[in-house]
């Protein structure tokens, strides 16, 4: 049986119950008060036949005969009379009135008079009123009875005593339990038609999902939700945020989330838009890291509940992939240098096997001072670590391709070796390939200038291009989404915020020194500190 059902089965048994009981008190509370006032009716009229005039002096007469009353005179007689007519006016039971002996002087019964009553009259002539349920000639009956005095007063010489008849006193007993059983069943429905309501309510707000199933859920959300390294945050149709699991909050910088409204997290407008709408599934910096969002809509049958956002942390690894592609120009650039040291090898071997040693000598003396590969870089010799002069070279040789020429400045000076090549040329890669783009879309000259300057274990790099400027030097490193368009210059994609989140995290920076504009390019500059070593030039 499903909780609901019997949820629903047990609120009705619960209303039931109490409605019981409570019909049961309140119907013993009617007969009781049905009793009470049948009881003071019959006391108040006992007490006013008691104190007429008439009653009290005949009662009197009777009680001063030492003899016993003769029943055919007492037929038909005075007090006879009255309490028939007060029997009447009150439809009562009985209205009895007897001498100090107990002698019926006035009865319903005529035969009856003159004889003893059936029930007790001693507390009357004690002279105390009582009011009993008793059992007499005439049945079971509610009946007062009060003493009589004489005119002058003096001890009671008889007593009053006046009966009503049980079923008359519970004549509106029907009336009422009726009543009561209108407001029970009325109650009873009101409240299964609250629990009804309550129940489709209840399925309405689980989705139709009971308890236990709630319960295996809610376990089986954070078995997942903490085993996953991705960030979830979970937003319903209104834009309040209903999960944010720690990873999230890490990654938007944010704490305290569940609750409140997507736009009261004081994000950036890029990062709330992407929540809010389709998410970011090439990468957006948030901060300093590179996060991707995909976003997906959450839906129950035909009903939306609203969406689900899972951030990825895609920072190392966007690191590791410019890194790869700095190896990827590396050994591509070997490749080269090992092809036309090759070619040149061939080509002494061909003069010595010719004779002509003399042209073979001034071909390896040329060798020897050029290198091995012309990378056609002006200003590459000043470059002192071989691994980057290798890296510029090739990144000179992917210029030219694209009708850039790529220099090294004759500011450059690079007194010690590269200790951490990986995160050199990974800033350097990007700022190159950055402004490499910028000045392929500007006009002729299309220049890049490199510096390298070397400052005890810190390097700093400048990087300069002819194209077209910064116009917005703000939204250069603001988070963006990712784009693979070929043609985006600065700013325009990760390539400098993640430049930068490589810098800082060696507690390094890289800035922009000039916007450019105005027919000039942009200079960016970047300092990653503990790169070189340092040390004699043995231990180099």
């Amino acid at each position: 049986m499903r909780f609901a059902t019997r949820t629903l089965l047990v609120q009705i048994a619960t209303m039931v119950a109490v409605v019981a009981v409570c019909t049961a008190v309140f119907a013993w509370l009617g007969i009781q008060q049905l009793r009470s006032e049948a009881d003071s009716s019959a006391l108040n009229i006992a007490r006013s036949v008691a104190e007429a005039p008439e009653v009290r002096e005949l009662v009197a007469e009777y009680s001063a005969d030492p003899g016993t009353p003769d029943a055919a005179s007492l037929r038909g007689g005075t007090l006879e009379r009255y309490a028939s007519d007060v029997t009447a006016r009150t439809e009562g039971l009985f209205v009895v009135i007897t001498d100090d002996h107990g002698i019926r002087l006035a009865h319903p019964d005529p035969d009856r008079l003159g004889e003893v009553v059936s029930t007790s009259f001693a507390d009357a002539l004690a002279g105390r009123e009582v009011v009993t349920w008793e059992t007499g000639t005439l049945g079971e009956s509610a009946r007062a009875k009060v003493p009589v005095y004489p005119p002058g007063g003096g001890d009671p010489v008889g007593e009053v005593s006046v009966g009503f008849e049980r079923a008359s006193v519970f004549d509106d007993l029907p009336a009422l339990l009726i009543g009561i059983g209108v407001a029970v069943v009325v109650a009873v429905g009101l409240g299964v038609a609250v629990a009804l309501l309550m129940r489709r309510r209840l399925e309405r707000l689980t989705l139709g999902l009971q308890p236990e199933e709630l319960v295996a859920l809610v376990q089986t959300q954070t078995a997942v939700l903490e085993s996953a390294d991705e960030g979830v945050v979970a937003i319903d149709d209104t834009g309040v945020v209903r999960v944010c699991t720690t990873p999230a909050e890490t990654l938007l910088g944010v704490s305290g989330a569940v609750g409140r409204r997507l736009d009261e997290l004081a994000l950036p407008v890029a990062v709330a838009s992407a929540l809010a709408g389709s998410g970011a599934p090439n990468g957006m910096p948030i901060g300093e890291r590179v996060v991707f969002i995909d976003v997906r809509p959450v839906r129950r049958g035909t009903r939306t509940l609203g969406r689900v956002a899972v951030l990825r942390d895609r920072t190392d690894v966007l690191a590791l992939s410019d890194r790869l592609d700095s190896v990827r120009a590396l050994g591509d650039a070997l490749r080269v240098q090992r092809h036309e040291n090759a070619n040149r090898v061939h080509a002494a071997v061909g003069l010595l096997d010719a004779g002509r040693t003399a042209e073979a000598r001034a071909f390896l003396a040329d060798l020897v001072d050029r290198g091995s590969v012309d990378w056609a870089v002006p200003g590459l010799d000043l470059v002192g670590d071989a691994m980057l002069g290798s890296f510029l070279g090739a990144k000179g040789l992917s210029a030219r391709e694209r009708g850039v020429t790529l220099r090294v400045s004759e500011d450059t000076w690079l007194p010690s070796t590269v200790a951490d090549v990986e995160d050199v040329v990974a800033v350097l890669g990007n700022l190159v390939d950055n402004a490499v783009s910028a000045a392929a879309s500007g006009g002729e000259p299309r220049e890049v200038e490199v510096a390298v300057l070397g400052d005890g274990a810190d390097v700093v790099l400048t990087v300069a291009d002819t194209g077209g400027g910064i116009a917005d030097v703000d939204a250069a490193f603001a988070p963006r989404e990712r784009t693979d368009d070929p043609a985006a210059v600065h700013g325009l994609g990760v390539g400098l915020p993640l430049s930068r989140e490589f810098a800082r995290r060696r507690g390094g920076d890289v800035w922009i020194v000039d916007a450019g504009g105005a027919g000039r390019g942009a200079v960016v500059a970047a300092r990653l500190p503990g790169v070189l070593h340092v040390g004699t030039e043995e231990e180099r």
